[in-house]
């Protein structure tokens, strides 16, 4: 059930890296909304990870840890977006950091609004 609302929140939801969205009004600021995760890759991708710094390249599973992490973290910062009464968020920003050997914590956060088209 938290899936389905999540994947329609984040196909409905509009956001925005400016303070506005182009096209609408602004009508209420419902304040500061954000989400966050801390995710980890196993032991053996870790390995292969290590071993791939020492040739070079790109560490395909931290780039895919990341990934999944801006993806959770983004459907969580909308959920508590539309929970205040918001339809948008603007402003949006992305925060990283270490938690643990392999973990990382991404957080996600802006201004939940309301806006109307015009």
């Amino acid at each position: 059930m938290y899936l389905l609302i999540l994947r329609r929140l984040m196909q409905e939801m509009m956001t925005s890296n400016i303070e506005t969205i182009p096209g609408f009004t602004i009508t209420k600021s419902w304040g500061v909304v954000s989400g966050s995760t801390v995710r980890a890759k196993h032991i053996g991708k870790d390995i292969l990870a290590g071993l791939k710094n020492i040739i070079g390249g790109e560490l395909k599973a931290y780039t895919e840890l990341l990934m999944e992490a801006r993806t959770e973290a983004l459907g969580r910062m909308m959920m508590d977006a539309s929970q205040r009464g918001a339809n948008a968020v603007v402003n949006v920003r992305f925060a990283t950091s270490s938690v643990a050997g392999g973990a990382a914590e991404l957080f996600a956060y802006g201004t939940g609004v309301t806006i109307v088209e015009g």
